[in-house]
C-alpha cells in the first residue's frame, strides 16, 4: 500500500515522511520529485520549455505510477510518498493507475497555518553555491500557497485526511500519521479501476441524448479527459448488454431495450497500451425527467453533462471524439460503420 502524504511546499511533508517509516513496519519513502529530476535528461529541451512545472507532463504522471508499483513489486511492503498534488485531474489520474493494480492509498495532507507555513519557507536554509536558483524555488513556494488553499477548500479537504501540524514536530506529525492509517481514519482511497488489460479488449460505450439531440458524456475521476458511459466487455458477455450494465452501473438509468450498434472501430495497440475492438451503441433519447434520475458513483464519476458536438471536441481525448464523430455520422445516415484507428474503412 502506499502512504501519500499531501500539501503545501513547506508544510513538512518530507520530514515527516522519514520519521514515518521508522513507525510503519516495512516501509520506505518514495519520493516522485526524483522522477521530476530524470525528466530533465529523459525529454528534449523544447519539450520541457512548454510546461512549467513536472507534474503537467503525461510521462510524468505515468512513470509516478509505473515506478511505484516497480517499486513494491520489488520490496513489497508499505510505500510513504510526500509529494503535493493540487490538481484533481491528476490526483485522480495517478491514484487511477494506482487502483489499476490493486495498489491501496491511504491520501493524508498536512494543513499548517498559512503565517507558520510562510515562516517555514522562509527559514529554508539557503544553497551557498546557488543563492538565486535557492531564491527562485522560495519564490515558486510561495506562488503555490494560493493554489494550495484553493485545492483545500475544494475538493482536497473532503479527499485527505487532514493533520494540522503547525505546532507539531516532524515526529508527532508523523505519529499523527501512523495513527490515522492504523485506525482507519484516513482510510484507503475508492477510486477503483479495472485493472489494466494484458492483451487486446473489447469495450462497448453507449452514447445517450437529451430532446436538443446533445450527446451525454460522464468525467472519470481515474483519467483525464472525458467518455462516454461504458466499458470493457466481461467474458462470455454480449457487447450491447455490456452497454446496458455499464449505463446501469455508471449512471443509475435502466436502458429500455438494446441499443442499436453505430460504429466498430479498432484501436492498434501503442505501448503501454494493448488496443482492441471499440463499439459504441445509440442509446437513444432520454427525458428531461430521466436525466433527473441521473447518479453517480461518487468514486468513479466525478460529473456528467449534455453537449454539442463541438462542446464534445474539447472534453473528449482526441481519439475517443473521432470515434464520436463518426458515430454521429453513422446515426444521422441509419448505418454502421467500420473504423480502423478512428478512419472509417470498407
Amino acid at each position: 500500500m502506499i502512504v501519500w502524504i499531501n500539501g503545501a511546499f513547506g508544510a513538512g511533508k518530507t520530514s515527516a515522511a522519514r520519521e514515518l517509516i521508522d513507525l510503519i513496519p516495512n516501509s520506505t519513502v518514495y519520493d516522485p520529485e526524483i522522477i521530476g529530476g530524470a525528466l530533465r535528461y529523459l525529454l528534449p529541451q523544447k519539450r520541457l520549455a512548454e510546461v512549467t512545472d513536472y507534474q503537467d507532463l503525461p510521462m510524468w504522471r505515468r512513470m509516478v505510477v509505473d515506478a511505484a508499483a516497480a517499486m513494491l513489486a520489488e520490496i513489497g511492503g508499505v510505500l510513504v510518498v510526500p509529494m503535493s498534488l493540487l490538481r484533481q485531474e491528476y490526483r485522480d489520474e495517478i491514484f487511477g493507475g494506482l487502483a489499476s493494480r490493486r495498489i491501496a492509498v491511504h491520501h493524508v495532507v498536512l494543513t499548517p497555518e498559512e503565517t507558520i507555513l510562510r515562516g517555514r519557507i522562509a527559514r529554508r536554509e539557503a544553497c551557498d553555491d546557488d543563492p538565486k536558483g535557492h531564491e527562485r524555488i522560495r519564490q515558486w513556494a510561495y506562488g503555490h500557497i494560493e493554489p494550495y488553499r484553493a485545492a483545500l477548500d475544494g475538493w482536497l479537504s473532503t479527499d485527505a485526511y487532514a493533520i494540522d501540524n503547525s505546532r507539531l514536530t516532524p515526529s508527532e506529525t508523523a505519529r499523527a500519521i501512523a495513527e490515522a492509517v492504523r485506525s482507519g481514519a484516513a482510510g484507503a482511497c475508492e477510486i477503483v479501476q479495472t485493472p489494466e488489460p494484458a492483451g487486446e479488449t473489447l469495450a462497448a460505450g453507449v452514447l445517450l441524448f437529451d430532446e436538443r439531440d446533445r450527446v451525454l458524456l460522464v468525467d472519470p475521476t481515474y483519467k483525464p479527459g472525458w467518455e462516454f458511459p461504458g466499458g470493457v466487455v466481461e467474458p462470455g458477455e454480449a457487447p450491447a448488454r455490456a452497454g446496458i450494465r455499464e449505463v446501469a452501473e455508471e449512471i443509475g438509468l435502466e436502458l429500455p431495450g438494446v441499443p442499436r450498434l453505430l460504429i466498430v472501430d479498432w484501436e492498434p495497440p501503442r505501448p503501454p497500451g494493448y488496443g482492441g475492438l471499440r463499439l459504441l451503441f445509440d442509446g437513444g433519447r432520454i427525458s428531461a425527467a430521466e436525466a433527473e434520475r441521473v447518479l453517480l458513483p461518487g468514486a468513479e464519476l466525478r460529473g456528467w453533462r449534455f453537449v454539442t458536438e463541438a462542446e464534445a471536441s474539447g472534453l473528449l481525448p482526441p481519439v475517443r471524439y473521432e470515434r464520436l464523430r463518426w458515430a454521429l455520422r453513422a446515426r444521422e445516415r441509419g448505418t454502421v460503420l467500420n473504423l480502423e484507428a478512428g478512419v472509417p474503412v470498407g
